[in-house]
């Protein structure tokens, strides 16, 4: 697989991504697009990109779903460089499209973009994996309108443990659900409370909590583990109230998984976005026959290269308390709510 390194189209932290289009003449570039985009970082900081490489191939093909097309290592400008080849989306992240748009997108596409991530969601989710970090940033939209979950870097097995604190982070705090910050579990139910933070925002073009920039991300954590709920735009349609309200349910044992969520009205959408009022949407989880409640939630460990800068805390052992917890885990000062570790932008719309 030979390859030509194009213009830089962002960064991140420990990453850069750039166009890309395979090399003419190489008999093995085949199966590769004539336009790619690769993620590249420095072999030292390089494990983000080899968990995503690892779990984009345990998960498989998805239309909903970023492809990878490999990985390689290479040698630029006195660098060890890991670099990791995907898809390109010449149409940005829907991030990019909300800030396009003013700041809201029309419901019909807040429908449409919503059925897709619950589709590859589900795909995820039934093979055995959590994405960990959904949000705007990491959904990326192609020349034809689709959207795809990209960005896996902090993903992990469901239900696996890691030899590590239990007084870590991994994520986007805004994005985090209660789960996440009182008991650090990370299961499927979090990305489903995810999913709802990212639909509010394309409603309202803000972050779901209403949260001072200036204040502690110990209060914002309070917040989230406490009895709380985020704020659900009041503009939105009452079915896409009501979607929200299914995937802000505090017990993640209670919150409807991406396949009941597949079968809400508000996302039975036809190929032209229009509703499809066949069947009537079930209003709580036990109308779902296959129902059953999960058992008692895990609390799952990570590793300190996968949280890739998340972690709030160099202790090893495991705090008695969620208070006692997020003690630990913050300090006082301001933070950027918004920041991620992990890739969050590969092109703005406004240069396509």
């Amino acid at each position: 697989m030979e390859w030509i390194r194009g213009e830089e189209i962002g960064h991140g932290s420990f990453a850069t991504v750039s166009k890309a289009k395979p090399r003419k003449g190489s008999s093995n570039n085949k199966a590769l697009p004539p336009l790619m985009a690769v993620k590249s970082s420095e072999s030292s900081t390089s494990e983000t990109l080899k968990n995503e490489k690892r779990v984009l191939d345990r998960i498989g093909a998805c239309p909903q779903i970023i492809r990878c097309f490999g990985d390689q290592r290479s040698f630029e400008n006195g660098e060890k460089l890991h670099n990791l080849l995907l898809e390109y989306a010449s149409g940005g992240s829907l991030a990019d499209l909300v800030r396009f748009h003013g700041g809201k997108l029309p419901e019909p596409e807040i429908r449409r973009h919503t059925r897709a991530i619950l589709k590859g969601l589900s795909f995820i989710h039934a093979k055995g994996f959590v994405h960990c970090d959904i949000k705007l940033q990491n959904i990326l939209v192609f020349d034809n309108g689709a959207a795809k979950i990209a960005d896996f870097g902090l993903a992990k097995e469901a239900s696996k443990k890691t030899e590590s604190s239990c007084s870590e982070l991994r994520g986007t705090p805004l994005c985090m659900a209660p789960e996440s910050v009182n008991d650090n579990e990370y299961e499927s139910a979090s990305d489903i409370w995810a999913l709802g933070c990212a639909v509010a925002e394309m409603v309202s073009g803000k972050p779901v909590w209403n949260h001072n920039a200036e204040s502690s991300l110990w209060a914002l954590l309070l917040r989230i583990g406490g009895e709380e709920l985020p704020e659900i735009p009041e503009e939105f349609s009452e079915e896409g109230k009501d979607f929200l309200r299914k995937c802000f349910v505090k017990d993640s044992r209670k919150r409807w998984t991406a396949g009941m969520l597949l079968n809400h009205s508000f996302v039975s959408v036809d190929d032209d976005d229009t509703v499809l009022l066949d069947k009537a949407s079930p209003r709580c989880p036990f109308d779902f026959p296959e129902w059953v409640s999960s058992s008692e939630p895990n609390s799952p460990e990570f590793s300190r290269e996968s949280l890739n800068g998340f972690e709030f805390s160099s202790s090893s052992t495991c705090l008695t308390s969620p208070e006692n917890r997020l003690r630990r885990l913050v300090t006082g000062g301001s933070a950027n709510w918004s920041f991620s570790a992990s890739w969050v932008r590969v092109r703005n719309h406004n240069s396509c």
